[in-house]
């Protein structure tokens, strides 16, 4: 046998070989009845979806964010929003009514030790009062029309059926809306008003030492605003504008933001409120049925003296000391 007939029947068998070996690839281009299959070439969805950070496309339109066909993300986000907010914002709020429950159940009311003395003292002025109750109004009003949004489906669709749930969410939505501008308002008074009065001093020490005076026995001295509602008066600026950041970028989308920073904007907002809405409720409870005589201060802007000289005696001392000899005099 020559060479060139060897050679020849090398390149045969190898032939042979590559028909063998794409038999397979060919075959699963037919479908079952042997005619050719168009889609058995086309990239998978698990393929697709593994593409960072998000399938896009060609368009026409000036607007370049129609291009985006999937996004990836917007999976994790949606589980987010539709499990973890859900469940997680639950345990949150529940567990911190839970909490207070207990608190009352083992402290029970703050009594004023030495009973009411039947003079007052002013506490917050007019307009102080007027900054408080905006800012809470319309935190009241944001956060039952927020909550409509991560629990409404769950909660409030099945007892009213989706007609009347789709009017009363388009109602909330936009009483959200519009009510946020009175919250940013208020917001801002509040931390001009009560600046000064919340920075930090050596005597909030003496405060936390003596248990804020929640351990029976044991005064707590603090200024105008203890340690606790200098904390609270803090969590609350800061989630406040956490908030209204996240919000105005929910309010007005894509401005200076793209779909991945709306998620993260969304996340953001929605994780915040929860964590406000449980420090609020810590907030209304010491003031309401916590404290016996705390309501009044921004009820009527008067406290009686024996509750001022018992939970905010230094900032009585300075009042009394610029007011008049005769409201000292009745003070002692």
């Amino acid at each position: 046998m020559t060479f060139l007939v060897r050679f020849r029947l090398a390149a045969f068998v190898l032939v042979l070989l590559a028909i063998a070996a794409a038999a397979p690839a060919f075959a699963q281009k037919l479908g079952p009845d042997g005619a050719p299959n168009p889609t058995a070439s086309v990239t998978s969805q698990r393929e697709l979806l593994q593409q960072v950070p998000r399938i896009t496309g060609r368009v026409d339109i000036p607007d370049t964010k129609a291009s985006v066909l999937i996004q990836p993300a917007g999976r994790t986000w949606d589980y987010f929003h539709q499990v973890l907010l859900r469940w997680g914002g639950a345990v949150v709020i529940l567990g911190t009514v839970a909490l207070l429950a207990i608190a009352y159940l083992i402290l029970g009311r703050l009594r004023i030790s030495a009973g009411r003395s039947g003079q007052k003292v002013v506490r917050f002025e007019a307009f102080e009062r007027f900054a408080h109750w905006l800012t809470a109004a319309s935190f009241v009003v944001l956060g039952l029309t927020g909550l409509n949004i991560t629990f409404g489906k769950a909660l409030l669709l099945p007892l009213v059926g989706p007609d009347l749930f789709s009017d009363i969410s388009q109602v909330a939505k936009y009483v959200h809306n519009f009510t946020s501008f009175a919250f940013v308002v208020g917001l801002v008074l509040i931390m001009v008003i009560f600046l000064r009065d919340n920075l930090l001093e050596k005597g909030d020490i003496d405060w936390l030492k003596e248990g804020g005076g929640f351990i029976k026995n044991r005064h707590a001295p603090a200024g105008r605003f203890n340690f606790g509602e200098k904390l609270v008066f803090w969590l609350s600026i800061a989630a406040g504008i956490a908030v209204s950041a996240s919000g105005f970028l929910l309010l007005f989308p894509f401005y200076g933001t793209d779909i991945l920073g709306m998620q993260l904007a969304q996340v953001v907002h929605a994780v915040v409120a929860i964590l406000f809405i449980a420090l609020i409720l810590a907030h209304i409870y010491i003031g309401t049925v916590g404290m016996e005589g705390a309501f009044e201060a921004m009820g009527t802007g008067e406290v009686d003296l024996n509750w001022a000289k018992e939970h905010h005696d230094r900032w009585l001392a300075k009042k009394l000391a610029s007011e008049s000899p005769p409201s000292a005099t009745a003070a002692e």
